[in-house]
């Protein structure tokens, strides 16, 4: 089952040939991390996610999760991995040794995300969210809220979850209504109702640190008045112990197409007026600290998305490979030819071709976005460390929605690669089709991640991170230009990044004027064609390390992976990059349609 989760060769060829995480141990702070150990770290991460974590995942759609005298109870399977989960030590991957984390470069810890997730998206949000919940106390917590909930929180025996949604909020968190009043002894009372809230009741650990976004009597109206509280499930003492139940009761847990053995929960806070809190970080500064938490989920969420696309891929691969279906289109007229395995057919091949482009794409995508993460942490000069981190300010709603969008596709042609037999629960894609659908939903719709994009990322800093994207396309498209057989990919890249840049400039300008709502309706369309012209770069880039090892004198066994690269990119450059170009021409017109249609015009009584 090992090949049905990520393709090994290739996390390989992104880690060391493309991305050269390697260069990062010139840093005093990974020096610890050279090629050995690397390899080391993500066997290990693909043993742990293929003999415990993947049997879970079967099992706990089976089974969901039940809710019985108010306490949530995750599948059964789930207990043992989580254990072996912390063992590990995968929680703190990519945290401080000062706080208990590994230290890791955030590129090499996408490859261990990728296999636990390819292997149980659902299990894995438990010890995400611990994770999440636990950098806010590291990030903004005093010290005395650190010594009491940090190592718990990092470790796994408490864990976390992120309360923002109410029933009549929904994506609008500025509209929550939950309140905070302060006590005597500088505690809080909570009061308020939280509805899909991950991971806000469950028996993996012995409590449950919710940090809870609420509006303190008298603070002003919108987000502006948000702030963010630390509400355990359990009160903590002082001295650290644990004391009485506090007032934060699971009311129902959802019934869901997908994601079944994640816990998703509707809590109620101080129904009897008894729910304590503390405040985390500064009065109504509670968004700004919780951004920090969400921005986290939304490319885990990427990765999630991506990391299930990847294993349905694989599987349609597999069965592809297998399964023996009509004669060979060549040979159609001959009654005796025997059945060949569909992978000869070519619509099958098409098909999968498509889904391993995006696949590929997708992990040098994530992995780059790793990477600047990296670089951005071990910048020597301000102005270093602005770039890096402003390709990750631009990024992240790319790889979220984009990803996402993507991998859902990537898995019903999964299903349509298996025919009737994907569609039925006997093979694993049907599973996938549905645990990847929320990817799309939660932790901001993608809808919401366009309109990031457009109105807040492109003109950060005047567009000069949106920029220094487009400018590390072309770099890479210049260099390619120099190596042969991929000069016309070259030049097509080059092309469609001007093209974008255009794009950019003429919808974000329309985004100021009275064309504003022409043009946030034609948000989600731009942020497909940015992500696009990304998978492009990705492919070329990759196209022109493989065609550099093959001049090289590659290993004969490897030459099959470096061509395969090289025809992947001409598919990606050469057949979708074309409709890509024409979908900007479009957009770039700003069409009225959308906006100019009536209520009444979309008809339905």
């Amino acid at each position: 089952m090992a090949q049905m989760i990520s393709d090994r060769r290739d996390v390989d060829f992104v880690l060391h040939e493309q991305m050269q995480v390697e260069q990062l141990t010139q840093c005093s702070r990974f020096r610890d991390f050279n090629r050995n150990t690397v390899d080391m770290i993500v066997t290990e991460a693909r043993n742990l996610a293929i003999k415990e974590i993947l049997p879970t995942n079967v099992l706990g759609d089976q089974e969901g999760c039940r809710l019985e005298s108010g306490q949530v109870h995750v599948p059964q399977s789930f207990h043992r991995a989580f254990k072996l989960y912390c063992d590990g030590e995968w929680i703190t991957t990519i945290d401080d040794p000062e706080v208990g984390g590994q230290g890791m470069p955030v590129t090499i810890a996408m490859a261990a995300g990728e296999y636990f997730n390819g292997a149980n998206c659902a299990f894995c949000m438990y010890p995400a969210l611990c994770h999440g919940a636990g950098k806010l106390v590291e990030l903004f917590g005093t010290a005395a809220q650190q010594a009491l909930y940090l190592k718990k929180m990092y470790t796994g025996q408490w864990g976390g979850s992120m309360l923002l949604t109410e029933p009549q909020a929904g994506s609008d968190v500025g509209a929550l209504t939950t309140s905070a009043v302060k006590n005597a002894d500088g505690t809080y009372q909570i009061s308020g109702s939280k509805i899909f809230i991950t991971g806000g009741d469950q028996d993996l650990t012995e409590n449950i640190i919710h940090p809870v976004l609420a509006r303190i009597d008298g603070a002003p109206a919108g987000t502006k008045g948000v702030s963010l509280f630390l509400v355990p499930k359990i009160w903590v003492n002082d001295d650290g112990s644990l004391g009485k139940p506090n007032d934060v009761v699971c009311t129902g847990i959802e019934h869901k197409l997908g994601i079944r053995g994640s816990s998703t929960c509707s809590l109620t806070l101080g129904g009897n007026g008894q729910c304590r809190g503390v405040l985390l970080g500064e009065e109504n500064k509670g968004m700004r600290a919780m951004f920090h938490m969400m921005n986290e989920a939304r490319l885990g969420v990427g990765m999630q998305g991506f990391a299930m696309g990847s294993a349905a891929y694989l599987h349609a691969l597999d069965y592809a490979r297998q399964r023996t279906q009509g004669r060979h289109l060549a040979q159609m007229a001959d009654a005796r030819a025997p059945s060949v395995p569909i992978i000869e057919h070519p619509d099958v091949r098409r098909q999968l071709l498509h889904m391993k482009a995006y696949v590929d794409g997708m992990r040098s995508f994530i992995y780059y976005v790793g990477l600047c993460f990296d670089r951005a942490g071990i910048a020597e000069t301000d102005s270093d460390k602005d770039r890096w981190q402003g390709l990750v300010e631009v990024l992240t709603p790319v790889v979220k929605a984009y990803c996402t969008d993507r991998a859902f596709e990537i898995c019903t042609q999964a299903v349509q690669v298996f025919g009737g037999y994907g569609y039925i629960c006997d093979f694993p894609v049907e599973q996938l089709l549905r645990d990847c659908k929320i990817t799309s939903i939660y932790e901001g719709t993608n809808g919401i991640q366009a309109m990031d994009l457009l109105g807040r990322k492109l003109g950060m800093k005047q567009g000069q991170y949106f920029m220094a994207l487009l400018g590390e396309i072309k770099q890479t498209a210049a260099a390619a230009r120099n190596t042969a057989d991929l000069e016309k990919m070259a030049a097509a890249v080059d092309k469609a990044a001007d093209q974008l840049g255009q794009t950019a400039m003429g919808l974000g300008q329309a985004a100021m004027t009275a064309q504003a709502l022409d043009a946030f309706a034609l948000a989600h369309p731009f942020l497909d064609v940015t992500g696009d012209v990304v998978m492009a770069w990705m492919h070329l880039w990759r196209a022109q390390v493989a065609a550099s090892a093959l001049a090289a004198g590659a290993k004969k066994k490897d030459q099959p992976f470096y061509q395969g690269v090289l025809r992947t990119a001409e598919y990606m450059i050469d057949i979708l990059l074309p409709a890509t170009m024409g979908k900007m021409k479009a957009i770039g017109a700003i069409p009225k349609s959308i906006m100019a249609m009536s209520e009444k015009g979309f008809g339905g009584k």
